[in-house]
């Protein structure tokens, strides 16, 4: 059986690409604009593009239900803003975040900002096992610093600088990149991301 993978619909961002590249990898894919139907997913999908505090005002009532899922292990994948809102909270709002992930989002110290285009992500999980090709494509001014070193499974030089782009706590990825629009590489690591979360059920 295909996995369900359920996509938060928070209001923000275009969902349908990151839709397209689960189906074609072979997912049942469903748009879940109603928070409490999140709460039935067999595998949830946080996606990318938009502000921390519009992002987390659907999910805010539903925070200790949506952690408790992933502290019992149910997959689930945060990408970019999707990942962020997986910490407790960010500097470019004042919302408190999802607090899966111990720590903060931080904006990036750079001179050009937002940071958009390719770069390589430095990691050895095995998400990214049969990617010939690390570079992923990155759009965003903020990233995510936990608390816990061990969280932190990739990171990624920008403008001569590291940052933390890859995560992990339990069943529960988060990249600050977007596999979806990375290409065939994106692609790969979806398929992997499937793998692994069918494995968990």
């Amino acid at each position: 059986m295909p996995l369900n993978i359920s996509i938060t619909d928070y209001g923000v961002g275009n969902l349908y690409s990151i839709k397209h590249s689960l189906m074609n990898c072979g997912a049942n894919v469903t748009i879940v604009d109603d928070i409490r139907d999140v709460l039935d997913a067999e595998c949830i999908v946080f996606p990318g593009v938009g502000a921390f505090d519009r992002t987390m005002e659907k999910l805010i009532p539903y925070r200790e239900e949506i952690c408790r899922m992933l502290a019992d292990g149910t997959p689930a994948l945060g990408i970019c803003i999707g990942m962020q809102i997986l910490f407790k909270g960010s500097d470019e709002g004042t919302s408190p975040g999802l607090g899966f992930y111990d720590g903060r989002v931080r904006k990036l110290d750079c001179r050009m900002i937002p940071h958009m285009g390719w770069n390589q992500v430095v990691t050895d999980d095995p998400l990214f096992d049969g990617i010939a090709d690390n570079n992923f494509y990155f759009v965003h001014s903020y990233y995510g610093k936990p608390e816990d070193d061990s969280l932190t499974i990739g990171t990624t030089e920008y403008e001569g600088k590291t940052f933390q782009s890859f995560f992990r706590k339990g069943n529960t990825y988060g990249t600050q990149f977007h596999p979806e629009k990375s290409s065939v590489s994106g692609r790969r690591f979806l398929q992997n991301f499937i793998t692994f979360a069918e494995g968990q059920l």
